[in-house]
């Protein structure tokens, strides 16, 4: 980023794009394809991939199939001097830690991506408590990552705000589905060097300008220069070029969401010839050929 932000000290700033996990014809990970789009992002301006994000459908993969994954961005990220940041949280405190201390000495790897424990719906005490254990024994920085629609429990501005506090919680990646008040508390509330990094695509310049540090964006799979462009936009302050971009890209994102991720954006980059299949694995099914002739014509207009 431009030496004009004043946000220095904040270890996450920019776009990151939550890698999708191509896959070949025969139904293994596409790992040439994995580099190869690594590469494309990283090139139109990202400041880093996640990897084994939800977008990666990293809970269909097996452990070595995760590790090379992994290794694939890592290799690329390393030699792009690009931060590479991975998913790593369960629903078991014990097993999360176990995964992150797994990654030691990755590559390019400056933070794991945690997620609120799902299914389990624990208290709000309980998850600070699961992030504070993480946080304590991970060899990198944590990112939390609350998305309630996902895992049936929200993490509050008051537990946010306490975790944000921990040495080793540099930001969260936050989709709750508004920009609500408990994200303004947090903006306003967290120390500038933790990175608010919106998770939710239609309200990332807003999350922005209110003093978000950028976005781990799935929609960046598509328009990569113009969600970067933007969320420049609203780290320098620079609000109508930001909202031309923010009204343009907006019906890309509803129509790269209209069926389950990752299949609209899989449908969309196979047509695109840039992965070899636009398979997605069971429980997912692979998304409908008019979502995905709507999703390409919502790109056209929005080039």
């Amino acid at each position: 980023m431009t030496s004009s932000h004043e946000h220095g000290s904040r270890l996450l700033e920019g776009v990151y794009v939550p890698l999708i996990t191509p896959f070949a014809a025969d139904g293994s990970v596409a790992l040439d394809a994995v580099e190869r789009l690594t590469h494309e992002y990283l090139e139109a301006g990202s400041a880093g991939i996640v990897a084994l994000g939800t977008t990666g459908e990293s809970s269909a993969l097996d452990a070595g199939e995760q590790r090379a994954v992994v290794d694939a961005c890592a290799r690329v990220c390393a030699e792009r001097d690009a931060q590479l940041v991975v998913g790593a949280g369960t629903n078991s405190t014990a097993k999360t830690i176990t995964a992150v201390e797994a990654l030691a000495g990755t590559p390019a790897l400056v933070a794991s991506l945690i997620v609120v424990p799902y299914y389990v719906r624990p208290s709000e005490a309980g998850v600070v408590a699961h992030f504070r254990a993480v946080a304590d024994a991970s060899p990198v920085p944590v990112v939390v990552y609350n998305i309630p629609v996902r895992t049936g429990r929200n993490l509050g501005a008051a537990g946010m705000l306490e975790l944000a506090r921990h040495p080793n919680v540099v930001g969260v990646k936050q989709a709750v589905g508004a920009l609500d008040t408990e994200t303004l508390e947090i903006l306003a509330g967290a120390p500038r060097e933790f990175s608010v990094l919106g998770g939710d695509d239609p309200f990332l310049l807003p999350t922005v300008l209110m003093g978000g540090a950028g976005a781990i964006c799935a929609s960046a799979h598509v328009c990569t220069e113009r969600f970067v462009a933007m969320t420049e936009c609203g780290l320098t302050g620079k609000v109508d070029d930001g909202r031309t971009h923010a009204e343009a890209l907006l019906p890309v994102v509803q129509a790269c969401f209209a069926e389950p991720n990752p299949a609209v954006f899989k449908g969309v980059l196979h047509a695109q010839g840039r992965i070899p299949t636009s398979d997605v694995r069971l429980p997912l099914v692979a998304a409908s050929a008019a979502a995905v002739e709507r999703a390409m014509a919502a790109l056209e207009a929005a080039q």
